[in-house]
């Protein structure tokens, strides 16, 4: 259903306000979000302090925030599967295992990214 609230600042806080709760129901009932967070926390200063010049801070940082993101897409396709179909479902499965393989692919990017930026100076 489209909204037919006028957009504004209200609408704007509504809207960070909800995005908090989902961060916050992330944060409580995802254990993969709360490893990741820790992650998340431990590298992205990291990527900020080793990364030369804004082009590798935003590859290096960037990579981390898209992993967190997708996390919480894998999180929502997993409650709205559960909600729809308890019981055990091929299809269910496969949605779940999709949003499963997505994460592990953005996991792949920060590989590549950091690699990529690293192994030069490394070498």
């Amino acid at each position: 259903m489209p909204s037919t609230e006028p957009r504004g600042p209200r609408q704007i806080a509504r809207a960070f306000k909800w995005s908090m709760m989902g961060l916050r129901a992330a944060w409580r009932h995802e254990a993969s979000f709360r490893l990741e967070g820790y992650l998340f926390a431990i590298f992205f200063p990291l990527g900020l302090w080793i990364g030369h010049g804004p082009i590798e801070k935003a590859m290096l940082t960037g990579s981390l925030i898209l992993v967190l993101s997708g996390e919480l897409l894998n999180s929502a396709v997993e409650a709205i599967v559960d909600k729809a179909s308890p019981e055990f479902h091929e299809l269910a499965g496969r949605a779940k295992d999709m949003g499963s393989a997505a994460v592990l692919l953005l996991m792949a990017n920060v590989v590549l990214c950091w690699g990529l930026v690293l192994a030069p100076r490394l070498g």
